[in-house]
């Protein structure tokens, strides 16, 4: 260990170390790879012969690449190219081996990506999203011009591609309600095949998602997500007869499923109270119907694939331990060479009681007695869960000697699907009353002490951060948000348009159509009554929540002569630059330490 890494404090180790995700294989050449790593100091896309063990960076630019897949034949590596992290661009390729970029659809103009699917034959349909236009679907042939075989105001996006390539799934929400999507399967004309939409027509909240064609070729069968049990479950859906077939699969939480190679079974991902587990689940031969459990560590498996010789690889993490990607052979399938992330310290279940239910939270906390000074670490989202998986920056906090609380509000995934779409309507409202619960329990209990509590978030959790400090101004000493909503009319104008589409199904209709919600969600309507000192941090591209209505909400912190303190930077919706983070961390750290220790 050299000098300089051994001075290096253990959070910022956390994050310098080098990682990997999991890898992704080629359909046709299963020994080609394509992953992400920041072993330069940015993520990127690397391209991993797995049969020669050489491992290629693809993608080198200054402020990252993440989106990438590899064509069925492994020869191309695709990845989308925006700009500065605007997420607005067009897809391109380069040889597997390497080679010069070129774009890969000629005749598309850049956008939004809106999903893409690859067939074996080279024809690839491609999603689009922009402002003026909504969504549309593109099939491109090789050597043949761009086909538009279909559009909607309304946000949709590419499912999957059958194994013939003759049968395409649009996951779509024509209905309006961009939380609950409906499917239909057409051919590559446009032609409709068929529909299902659980929603009937938007007039009920049951939502579907596309897992995937079976990946046997004349096969017709499909993957789909549901909700009609009040979680998401798997189902299988023979898109020619109309058959629906239920599976025997008896999980308390939201079960995930992924086909097998040869279509004779179903890699289940089961997430369940901030947990994950892995399952066989046999569709053919003496074993059909049965659930078989996979080993793995407690803690979260954030990605998994069954591999062809009926492996499966995963990659795991707790809180206490740092990712890995492992294989149920009980190989260690990819390591990052270098700096090792130092551990931290394991997560203890809280249950509170909340005006909607219990709250479940999640607390590290430093050694010691307390009360601690505390960071409320609020999620973003707002679907999305908070989870026993390491995360540097909680991670940071605890050596810093804080305690850290996160919670998963009503709105967080995995906890049913009316706690997920409990928050409509009165957005941010009801989610900070969960916060406030959990907070009164931490103060109650001698965890949080009351004169130091940090309110802190990212994107929706840094939207929840601000409207806190507004509607909550006496609870917190300090409050951090992270591209944030800060101003949420501004942000509804200038934000990508299937975000304009989640908007409207959260409140109900547009700013205009019903402006009391807005204004009573906004967190620039309570500007006035905060009193914690205020960080803001916002990314100058960010197309998620635009830089202006956070410039808005600023311009009256600054009026209004609150204790604040902003910081812009070159960057999308977060930054995939490893020093990039760590600076913002250290101002962050640097203005908890200096209002609430």
């Amino acid at each position: 260990m050299s000098d300089v890494t051994a001075a290096m404090p253990e959070w910022e180790k956390r994050f310098r170390a080098p990682r990997v995700g999991l890898p992704e294989w080629a359909e046709d050449a299963p020994q080609r790879c394509l992953f992400v790593s920041n072993a330069t100091g940015t993520y990127e896309l690397y391209a991993w012969d797995r049969t020669t063990g050489e491992r290629r960076q693809a993608t080198d630019r200054p402020n990252g690449t993440t989106e990438g897949t590899l064509s069925r034949d492994g020869e191309w590596v695709w990845w989308f190219s925006d700009t500065d992290g605007d997420e607005f661009g067009v897809w391109m390729r380069q040889p597997f081996g390497g080679g010069e970029d070129e774009p890969a659809t000629p005749g598309l103009d850049a956008s939004y990506p809106a999903g893409l699917a690859l067939g074996a034959d080279g024809t690839v349909v491609i999603g689009r999203s922009t402002d003026d236009e909504g969504t549309s679907v593109h099939v491109v042939r090789p050597g043949a011009a761009p086909v538009e075989i279909y559009r909607h105001a309304e946000s949709a996006g590419v499912g999957d591609l059958s194994e013939d390539g003759s049968l395409l799934v649009i996951e779509h929400t024509e209905h309006g309600d961009a939380m609950h999507g409906a499917l239909r399967v057409v051919r590559l004309d446009g032609s409709t095949v068929a529909e299902l939409d659980d929603s009937r027509g938007g007039t009920e909240e049951l939502g579907l998602d596309c897992l995937g064609f079976a990946p046997v070729a004349g096969d017709t069968r499909l993957l789909v997500g549901h909700q009609r049990a009040g979680r998401w479950l798997p189902m299988v859906w023979d898109v020619t007869t109309g058959e629906e077939t239920a599976l025997a699969i008896d999980l308390p939480g939201d079960v995930s499923a992924e086909w097998y190679p040869d279509g004779s079974a179903l890699l289940v991902v089961h997430s369940y109270q901030a947990r994950s587990e892995m399952f066989r689940y046999a569709l053919t031969g003496p074993a059909a119907g049965a659930l078989l459990r996979l080993e793995t560590p407690q803690g979260t498996v954030s990605n998994a694939t069954a591999r062809p010789d009926g492996s499966v690889e995963y990659l795991w993490s707790s809180a206490q331990l740092p990712p890995v990607v492992r294989s149920t052979t009980g190989d260690i399938v990819l390591e990052a060479p270098g700096l090792k992330a130092p551990a931290s310290v394991p997560v203890e279940d809280v249950w509170v009681d909340g005006p909607g239910g219990p709250v479940h939270a999640l607390v590290q906390k430093p050694e010691g007695d307390g009360p601690f000074p505390t960071v409320f670490e609020v999620h973003g989202g707002p679907a999305w869960h908070d989870s026993d998986a390491f995360a540097a920056g909680p991670a940071a906090w605890v050596d810093h000697g804080f305690a850290v609380v996160r919670l998963n509000y009503r709105g967080s995934t995995g906890y049913g699907r009316e706690w997920t779409d409990a928050l409509k309507h009165r957005v941010g409202l009801i989610e900070l009353e969960d916060v406030a619960a959990v907070r009164e329990w931490a103060v109650g209990s001698g965890l949080a002490d009351p004169a130091k509590l940090v309110l802190s978030g990212g994107s929706w959790g840094g939207y929840l951060t601000l409207l806190g400090l507004g509607t909550q101004p006496t609870a917190w000493t300090a409050g951090l948000a992270a591209v944030p909503v800060a101003d949420y009319v501004a942000s509804y104008t200038d934000e990508m348009e299937a975000l304009k589409s989640l908007d409207r199904t959260l409140f109900g209709g547009s700013p205009a159509e019903v402006p009391e919600r807005y204004e009573a969600s906004s967190p620039i309507t309570y500007v006035e009554r905060v009193t914690a000192p205020v960080y803001l941090s916002a990314g100058m591209n960010d197309p998620r929540c635009p830089i202006r209505q956070i410039d808005n909400y600023v311009e009256r912190l600054v009026s209004l002569g609150k204790v604040h303190e902003v910081y812009r930077y070159d960057a999308g919706h977060g930054s995939l630059v490893v020093e990039e983070r760590i600076k913002q961390v250290r101002l962050e750290l640097a203005f908890a330490m200096k209002h609430a220790r």
